[in-house]
């Protein structure tokens, strides 16, 4: 059967939500899929300072917050529909919503509730995709490996680099992922402070100077000791390690470039603790690289640099590949779902079972 259907993602990076509308077809227990629109709203200042001052929010306000967002998704794919004359053509909704409380094995909160999606859309919507994970015992995170596995069968690794940078494994006889460390969300907010809102191409960070100290303390955080099933909180980020970077004053090039080294420190060991504990050799085997920071050259170059001691290759895949998977892959998860088969793997978040996640809403009469 082919499924028709606009996956949602909004990152931690804060950038827009991303929309993406696809075709999705199930032939022999084999995954296809058509990403045949796409495209990121970016919000404006009053939605960006919103969605940022929503971990500090009273209840009361939180909850309205929790149905306005969702009024506002619903919305704007109503004005995706109308943009890219969709009309007619959509069965289904799937929509990760925003990340504002991520605690793992407690509780991780996305806001933009589902009800005011499908009543704005007058579509049927699958969202809160992670909750029925934690009551099983999980981390809730990640999710996306199982759009991986079944979408993208010929790799074995899969990095993406969004406001957090996870990594996945599709082992011979295993399926490992876990959030390897901050990203795009401590790298913007770096850019910032030389008043630009990313350091495109990373070409800041390219002309900076990697500050070894401070290399040295961020490689050296308990976190990074961690083994995994593990995920990470975006206050991790923001008021753990932007705080550290800014007690060694350097200028924002510097900053760039140290931060970006830890990044490329910390997937080469993601990628060593996997193989030792699968002993998966990685040796000439492909990395898919998406999210915003496989746009980063610099970063892309680090990488290259710190996996070559296994002959990695290092694939950036098309342009709507690297933006748009997580909201291909929600799309996909929102099909599992409406056909009540399971969207979350318990090797990959360490609940006791894998599940079905996700709470649906049908919008029409």
């Amino acid at each position: 059967m082919l499924y028709r259907v606009i996956g949602v993602m909004s990152g931690s990076s804060l950038d827009g939500l991303d929309l993406a509308f696809v075709e999705i077809e199930e032939l022999g227990g084999k995954w296809q899929y058509s990403l045949l629109e796409a495209e990121c709203y970016a919000y404006s200042p009053e939605w960006e300072a919103k969605l940022s001052q929503a971990p500090a929010m009273a209840a009361v306000d939180f909850v309205k917050l929790d149905a306005d967002y969702g009024r506002y998704i619903g919305a704007q794919i109503n004005r995706f529909i109308q943009d890219r004359q969709l009309e007619y053509k959509v069965g289904l909704i799937a929509s990760h919503g925003h990340t504002v409380f991520h605690v793992p094995g407690s509780h991780s909160i996305q806001i933009g509730h589902g009800a005011g999606i499908a009543a704005t859309t007058a579509l049927p919507v699958v969202a809160d995709l992670r909750s029925m994970d934690l009551a099983l015992g999980g981390q809730g995170a990640p999710i996306v490996p199982m759009g991986e596995k079944l979408l993208f069968s010929g790799y074995r690794y899969f990095l993406n680099i969004g406001g957090i940078a996870n990594i996945s494994c599709n082992g011979d006889t295993s399926y490992d992922a876990f959030d390897v460390c901050p990203a795009n969300r401590v790298l913007n907010m770096l850019a910032r402070t030389a008043g630009h809102d990313y350091d495109k191409n990373g070409g800041m960070a390219a002309v900076g100077r990697i500050h070894d100290p401070l290399l040295d303390r961020l490689n050296g955080l308990a976190f990074y000791q961690q083994d995994y099933p593990r995920s990470l909180a975006n206050e991790f980020g923001t008021h753990e390690i932007i705080p550290l970077i800014a007690a060694f004053s350097l200028c924002p090039q510097d900053a760039l470039a140290t931060y970006v080294e830890h990044i490329a420190v910390q997937v080469h060991a993601a990628v060593e603790r996997i193989g030792n504990k699968r002993n998966i050799d990685a040796t000439r085997e492909k990395l898919l690289v998406t999210g915003g920071g496989a746009l980063n050259g610099y970063l892309v170059s680090r990488l290259e640099k710190h996996l070559a001691p296994y002959a990695m290759e290092v694939e950036v895949p098309d342009i709507n590949t690297v933006q748009y998977k997580e909201a291909l892959i929600m799309a996909l998860l929102g099909v599992l779902r409406w056909r009540e088969e399971d969207t979350v793997m318990q090797t990959v978040t360490g609940a006791s079972r894998s599940s079905v996640g996700g709470a649906l809403w049908i919008g029409a009469d």
